[in-house]
């Protein structure tokens, strides 16, 4: 077998831009295009059918067969077959030709090295008759346009236009606890049957005892949202009205407690004719078995009207116990909260903290932990930077100096400019060794393989993330660590490895998104589902968990629920436009008209 390859191989995703719509302008869109008569190139075949990255390379075989009586005038007839897109051309060489009564028959088995701009090129077979190198060719067929590679869409970390920054980086805090990560907590305070008004029952009681708690340590509000739910029941009402006056006498009740966080900044608003919430309570939910759940979850994700799954919900048996059981949870409100533990200084601290500032010379009144609570408590990127760096004349330690590090990396996130970016990037990396040469630290290695993963230096990262993962218990810690790891095991080709390093509760609709891929990837759909599903409930303006469900339903051949989950996907993240354009797993799907209302 002859084997093509191209350079080194450079899988830098997040530096290739996506496809402009020029593309869609020029190259017919696939199943679109004017069907054409084919006399020599008819009876050719693709296996597999369509193109598919594996680890780094695409591997297929290409067979046909040419009747003789096609060619009976034909002189020296030849077959060529080429990759190309806009902008590039690779020649994968002639296909020999052997000849027998009737036909001519071809086969070729090509093993081609990937590289970024094949996501979007097409795989042509030409026909040639004659000897002479620069003649026509008398015939074209397009074999293959785009490579189905999911793995490609996998969250390093890295920055998307239209997409929130990504976090980047771990701080060392000074507890040896990475704290400074965002902790959610979601409460669900019941109310009666058809009422909106406050009951200080023993559940609503329990609830706030919960909520109590978590604003003792995470007293930092940074977002505050209260739904008002209702139950499917009839005596629930015929409007979100009730939803709504939930939702605004919550609120009331709960402002002294809230009083930290701006009025105007809480999200007040309702659900009605949404199974979104039963969809959560349904999962954690053992009243029924495994069976029916999935029954019930498959209706749920179908993308049918409220009324309609309705319907075929209570055609499945096991639904009436699910409607005793969890219905009377609907009748509620849903307080959201994500938040940080308490940090800073006193203003005592804050002065002597300002003072030290301005002092030229290494000496402070604060000690090395007021110092780091004062800049784990700033908000502000630079200051952070500042409060750090004079740490590094006052203190010998890898704290400041990886902290700093962590500060340029977020930087490099917020900027357009890659010269400016690789500058941040290598001050950061200067950082880090100084940090690991006072003394070697996980936390120092995690960040030191981040930045090689955003540069595309994938096995680089890997090793560092590796070294990082021996001696560290902090769950946040590995939990960050294993969650990137898992990332690249998806582009190192080693899936299964990767669902293994997924298996925690995550705060970003990202982390679950690359379970997702990882699962689905080795054709566990019902998992990949699953961790599809998670991504959706943690970060519905995400949009990258509905475009997994939308690959699991056009693999299962469910067009209708792909066109919906395709919907969705666009209408969170319209980049994920560009890609369903192109994005083979979705070929036969854009055959139907219904799919260029997507991003209506």
């Amino acid at each position: 077998m002859r084997v093509y390859s191209i350079s080194p191989l450079d899988i830098r995703m997040f530096r290739v831009l996506p496809v402009v719509f020029l593309f869609l302008i020029t190259v017919p869109v696939f199943g679109f295009q004017i069907s054409q008569e084919f006399k020599y190139l008819e009876n050719t075949q693709l296996s597999p059918s369509k193109l598919k990255l594996e680890g780094d390379s695409i591997r297929f075989e290409i067979r046909g067969k040419i009747p003789v009586e096609s060619s009976i005038a034909a002189k020296s007839p030849r077959l060529k077959l080429v990759y190309f897109d806009e902008n590039q051309k690779l020649d994968l060489g002639e296909i020999s030709l052997r000849k027998d009564l009737a036909y001519y028959e071809f086969s070729k088995k090509i093993n081609l090295g990937f590289q970024p701009w094949m996501n979007s090129g097409t795989l042509e077979l030409q026909y040639f008759q004659g000897k002479k190198a620069n003649s026509p060719a008398l015939e074209k067929k397009t074999i293959a346009k785009g490579i189905i590679a999911p793995q490609l869409m996998v969250k390093l970390g890295e920055v998307y236009p239209d997409e929130p920054i990504p976090n980047v980086g771990l701080y060392i805090t000074t507890g040896q606890l990475d704290r400074e990560m965002e902790q959610r907590g979601t409460f669900s305070f019941p109310f009666d049957m058809g009422s909106s008004q406050v009951r200080s029952s023993l559940a609503f009681q329990n609830e706030l005892k919960k909520l109590d708690e978590f604003l003792k340590e995470y007293p930092n509000l940074i977002s505050v949202k209260i739904t008002g739910i209702q139950s499917p029941e009839s005596s629930e009402g015929k409007s979100s009205k009730l939803g709504m006056d939930r939702a605004q006498n919550l609120f009331k009740f709960l402002k002294n407690k809230l009083r930290s966080f701006p009025d105007s900044s809480i999200i007040v608003n309702s659900r009605w004719n949404d199974w979104f919430d039963l969809r959560l309570l349904l999962r954690d939910y053992e009243g029924i078995s495994t069976q029916k759940k999935d029954e019930m979850y498959a209706v749920l994700t179908s993308g049918e009207s409220y009324l309609e799954q309705s319907s075929r919900l209570r055609k499945i048996s096991g639904f009436s116990q699910v409607e005793r059981d969890l219905f009377p949870a609907l009748r509620s409100a849903k307080l959201e909260i994500v938040a940080r533990p308490r940090q800073g200084l006193n203003l005592e601290q804050t002065t002597r903290l300002l003072e030290a500032m301005k002092n030229p010379s290494a000496t402070s009144q604060l000690s090395f932990a007021e110092w780091a609570l004062a800049a784990e408590a700033s908000n502000s990127l630079e200051e952070k930077a500042s409060i750090y760096s004079k740490m590094t004349e006052l203190f010998r330690s890898p704290l400041p100096y990886n902290n700093v590090a962590v500060v340029r990396m977020r930087q490099a996130q917020r900027t357009l400019d890659n010269q400016s970016k690789e500058v941040l990037w290598e001050e950061a990396e200067r950082l880090l060794e100084q940090a690991m040469r006072i003394e070697p630290n996980s936390y120092s290695l995690h960040n030191l393989g981040q930045i090689l993963a955003l540069r595309g230096e994938y096995w680089e990262a890997y090793k560092k993330l590796s070294d990082a993962s021996t001696g560290v218990q902090n769950p946040e810690f590995v939990r960050a660590n294993e969650s990137l790891r898992g990332a690249l095991d998806i582009l190192r080709g080693d899936y299964k490895l990767a669902t293994l390093r997924f298996q925690y509760k995550f705060n970003d609709p990202k982390d679950y998104f690359n379970q997702g891929l990882a699962y689905f990837l080795i054709g566990e759909y019902s998992l990949a589902n699953m961790a599809f599903e998670e991504s959706v409930i943690v970060g519905r303006d995400f949009g990258y968990g509905y475009y997994g469900l939308a690959m699991i339903a056009a693999e299962s051949g469910q067009k209708e629920i792909a066109l919906i989950q395709l919907k969705k996907a666009i209408q969170s993240n319209n980049q994920l436009a560009n890609r369903a354009y192109m994005d083979p797993i979705f070929q036969e799907i854009r055959e139907d008209k219904e799919f260029f209302s997507i991003k209506d």
